[in-house]
């Protein structure tokens, strides 16, 4: 429940591919429950688990792991062989390089570089060659590469930066869930960076826990975002534990040991506020709630801490586009 939901801009940035391959994909949507009005509001958000066939569905009805983006597809099943040839590796660096050396067999697959820089090491995407005017396929990379180093030796991997070689994009607030770390826009390249430690730490993972793995990843990797470090992150697992009764503020610093002050400066820093994320919060439940039929409008107000239904519907209407009704009756 306390997942977070994906901007409808993921999903409209996903069917680029198959826009340009002329692929009618209408019929996957309403078998998705996720329909054009949504779609089409910039404002409104899908549940991950809806994120993640969505992605599926595109491989399978392109026949590509690119999703389109690419100079050539990449064929359903290399992800996951990739991930063969890497589990049985000493450690991360090992499986790391024997990934990127497996894609480079692809004449036409982006190119990813792993290099030492004294004590950190850098990710780098040479995304150049790729379509991709909505960045979809060069942030899925990232990300991708990121998650799975984190899920091979059990440990998420902290970012120290992430740098983009295209402006600040219009969706541009939704990067603290994808990449949660300092960003820089208009670099000479699209690379993460991080701490070289991690790096000779051994892999805990084996042939067993892959499969479980590769019956969902790599497109869960893409709809489960980072939480991260960040105090919103902290605020956010504190907030979600009762969301009919909000502690305030001064509540709130009081249990982190700071003060009222600090904690809107702090906030304030990470571009975000308490309301906000209470705002953000509950909005990601009610959607969870919404997408399935165990509660009456009614019972999900209560939940959220709204004394009345209109409330409610006033309010999720200014977080999404939609008003509640709208929303259930398209996710049926």
């Amino acid at each position: 429940m306390r997942e977070r939901t994906i901007a409808s801009h993921f999903a409209r940035a996903a069917l680029g591919g198959a826009r340009r391959r002329g692929l009618d994909y209408s019929g996957l949507l309403q078998q998705l429950g996720i329909s054009p009005e949504l779609l089409d509001e910039p404002r409104a958000r899908i549940a991950p688990e809806q994120f993640t066939r969505l992605i599926q569905g595109l491989w399978l009805a392109l026949d590509d792991e690119y999703l389109g983006f690419g100079n050539a597809p990449s064929k359903p099943g290399s992800f996951a062989m990739m991930c063969h040839a890497s589990i049985h590796c000493r450690n991360l660096e090992k499986a790391l390089q024997r990934g990127l050396l497996f894609y480079s067999l692809f004449p036409d697959a982006p190119r990813l570089t792993l290099r030492r820089e004294d004590e950190w090491v850098r990710l780098s995407l040479d995304d150049a060659q790729s379509w991709d005017p909505d960045h979809f396929l060069s942030e899925s990379l990232l990300v991708i590469w990121h998650r799975l180093g984190s899920w091979l030796i059990g440990q998420r991997i902290r970012l120290e930066q992430a740098t983009f070689s295209y402006p600040r994009p219009e969706h541009g607030s939704e990067y603290d869930l994808l990449f949660p770390c300092p960003l820089t826009f208009d670099a000479e390249q699209s690379s993460l960076l991080f701490h070289s430690r991690y790096l000779a730490m051994p892999l805990l993972q084996d042939e067993r826990t892959l499969k479980h793995f590769l019956e969902r990843s790599p497109a869960d990797l893409l709809s489960r975002p980072d939480d991260g470090d960040s105090l919103s992150s902290r605020l956010r697992r504190l907030l979600s534990r009762d969301a009919a009764h909000w502690p305030d503020l001064e509540a709130v610093a009081a249990h982190l040991h700071i003060s009222p002050q600090t904690l809107r400066r702090h906030l304030r820093e990470e571009g975000s506020s308490f309301q906000e994320l209470k705002d953000q919060l509950r909005r990601d439940i009610a959607i969870y709630h919404l997408g399935r039929a165990e509660l009456s409008l009614q019972q999900i107000a209560e939940q959220l801490g709204f004394s009345e239904p209109s409330a409610f519907h006033r309010a999720f209407k200014k977080w999404t586009g939609l008003t509640p009704g709208a929303y259930r009756s398209q996710e049926q």
